[in-house]
């Protein structure tokens, strides 16, 4: 099956240019374009696609507030959104994540790399360019955080252990070697720890590894 893409971007040259790129994938298919924070929300509740690319810098409403908004609502819709910017700051990473986003790039990645992290988005899992992860770390660090411990009460303490290791920016496959199992076994703890922990995906449960004091 085909993957819905929207995008959402206030020029119209950049939106006509990730389609044509989109729509080069024929795994992939453009279902609308939106021009104003506004409009990407009403458009992402009417299309329900499975992934948005979202710009931060549109006018109405910016791309962090609808992001926001269209995974608060009481019937949510089941949406990945990549967050795409020309700008490389970390208060919009962190406040893109909190918000719930699953991916952030820069608009200067590779075609072929922006295509992968569709994919990668809408399989569900959570793609953060090589530099804005290290600026993520570091924005955590930075942050002083009042640490909830009581979200890890369910948590075995293996599970923790894995949930530090996601927290320090390890694949799946880096955390299989780390605890000397399976990566089968890797990948169905960071599950547990997605379903325990409410948690839409691995962005969020490295935000959870710093919030709960594991990692720091």
């Amino acid at each position: 099956m085909s993957v819905r893409v929207v995008v959402a971007d206030d020029q119209a040259l950049v939106r006509a240019g990730f389609r044509v790129l989109v729509e080069t994938a024929s795994d992939l298919s453009v279902v609308g374009e939106a021009g104003t924070g506004v409009e990407a929300v009403e458009l992402i509740r009417r299309e329900r696609p499975d992934v948005v690319l979202m710009d931060i810098q549109m006018p109405e409403l910016d791309g962090i507030e609808a992001t926001r908004r269209v995974l608060a609502d009481p019937d949510p819709v089941p949406v990945r959104v990549l967050i795409l910017t020309t700008f490389d700051l970390d208060r919009y990473v962190y406040a893109a994540l909190r918000a719930g986003a699953s991916g952030f790039l820069l608009k200067d990645t590779p075609p072929a790399d922006l295509l992968a992290a569709i994919r990668v988005i809408a399989a569900g899992e959570a793609l953060l360019a090589p530099s804005v992860t290290r600026r993520l770390i570091a924005e955590f660090t930075r942050r002083p955080t009042v640490h909830d411990h009581r979200a890890l009460d369910e948590v075995t303490d293996r599970e923790r252990e894995v949930l530090r290791l996601v927290g320090r920016g390890l694949s799946n496959a880096e955390i299989a070697e780390h605890l000397h199992v399976s990566i089968a076994t890797a990948k169905s703890h960071v599950s547990r720890l997605l379903m325990k922990l409410q948690a839409r995906d691995r962005a969020q449960l490295v935000i959870a590894a710093y919030q709960s004091g594991l990692v720091g």
